[in-house]
């Protein structure tokens, strides 16, 4: 009888402790945080601000920009981004980022997801697109780890390979 008395205090006990759950960490504050990120990097990229978008990425983050190597470091970034926004003003495009995507935080990482559009000096969208960016917190500061991001429009053609030289 002993046993039984163990072995259903035991069950018991199990079930109990299955139930239990560790309280949900309240995230909404980081998310907020995230939140203004991808808007705040386009009015940055318009405005050709590079020193203002290099600081939104860790040291050591990689940018992983369509049809480029990736760029990682700021050094690289600050680069990269320098000449594809100037190149995009000059153009006349404008990046729009209205407001967040989906934002997710675990920890000390964070992900942000959404999409985007580029319209040319009359106002008409030339280009509609997607993008991810990876945020670590470190020292209380959301700074990108990892971005990317692509269009929805199929790639242009490859050129044709020079013409060979006729033979004699």
């Amino acid at each position: 009888m002993n046993i039984l008395k163990s072995a259903a205090v035991i069950a018991v006990g199990l079930v109990a402790l299955a139930g239990c759950k560790p309280a949900a960490e309240d995230t909404s504050a980081d998310e907020a945080a995230i939140r203004l990120s991808a808007p705040a990097w386009a009015v940055a990229y318009n405005a050709g601000d590079v020193d203002t978008l290099t600081a939104m990425y860790w040291d050591d983050a990689v940018l992983q920009p369509p049809g480029a190597p990736a760029a990682t470091g700021h050094a690289a970034i600050r680069e990269y981004l320098a000449g594809d926004s100037a190149g995009a003003k000059a153009a006349g495009l404008t990046l729009n980022i209205p407001e967040a995507g989906a934002v997710d935080v675990s920890g000390d990482l964070a992900y942000e997801a959404g999409t985007f559009t580029v319209t040319d000096a009359s106002g008409a969208t030339v280009d509609t697109g997607k993008y991810i960016g990876v945020f670590l917190k470190k020292d209380g500061k959301w700074l990108y780890i990892r971005d990317t991001w692509n269009s929805d429009m199929a790639p242009a053609p490859a050129a044709e390979a020079a013409a060979e030289p006729a033979a004699s």
